[in-house]
């Protein structure tokens, strides 16, 4: 498995927290074809099939931390 980049890591660090990749874009100052390219990438790296499991992946893995994810507090709420 293959390394991630900061950049990668900070593009899957906003899938994590559901961001589309037009706001991915606009976060990072990208244009939304650049946040593909950065997926497809991190997808190869982490040999993930989709988005869900590149964040599972890299998270089992070390290339994301938990402290990363945003979980809005109704959320946290429902899920206890």
């Amino acid at each position: 498995m293959k390394t991630l980049t900061v950049r990668q890591r900070q593009v899957l660090a906003l899938v994590a927290n559901g961001n589309t990749n037009a706001q991915i874009g606009r976060l990072l100052g990208i244009h939304e074809r650049t946040v593909n390219r950065h997926l497809a990438e991190i997808f190869h790296a982490l040999g993930a099939r989709d988005r869900a499991n590149a964040v599972a992946i890299a998270l089992v893995v070390g290339e994301l931390g938990i402290h990363q994810i945003h979980i809005p507090d109704e959320q946290r709420e429902q899920a206890a």
